[in-house]
């Protein structure tokens, strides 16, 4: 998907700000534990800065844990590709973080009203952050396996 700009590039509320609002919004929405995670040395992300948010919520199959990561360096390349950011904006890791956090709000937001509208289930939203005992979500098994499992037909492209 290409775009020109980014959702939020403008913000100056603090990640850690943000990752409070999240956390608020999962407790409404009955998670019974929230994790912030932050980078450490010799791990991805960036030591100190916030990387993740970890929940765990009962569900009909029992209770589930679901990490939210936010990809920086993803959100970084795209303010840094846009022409249409102004240049102070474009550079900043911090803003980046910044970004992408706000980004993870809104969209969790919308997902949550869905699942109170009965539009869909929370296991049906979440199922890709869903996370092993390992610690491993099902996301990075499928792609980790090349998405094998599905019997995906082969690209005639």
């Amino acid at each position: 998907m290409s775009r020109e700009s980014i959702a939020f590039y403008s913000t100056s509320i603090a990640a850690e700000k943000t990752a409070s609002e999240i956390m608020t919004l999962l407790a409404r929405a009955g998670a019974t534990a929230i994790l912030s995670e932050y980078g450490a040395p010799n791990q991805p992300g960036e030591p100190g800065k916030l990387a993740a948010v970890s929940f765990r919520i009962k569900t009909e199959f029992g209770v589930l844990t679901f990490r939210l990561p936010a990809n920086v360096d993803g959100v970084s390349a795209v303010l840094m590709r846009s022409t249409s950011i102004p240049r102070a904006l474009r550079n900043s890791r911090a803003q980046a973080q910044r970004v992408a956090w706000r980004i993870i709000l809104h969209w969790l937001d919308a997902q949550l009203a869905m699942i109170a509208a009965g539009l869909v289930d929370l296991e049906q939203v979440f199922l890709p952050y869903a996370q092993d005992v390992a610690g491993v979500t099902v996301y990075d098994r499928i792609k980790d396996s090349r998405f094998k499992f599905l019997n995906l037909l082969p690209d005639k492209t």
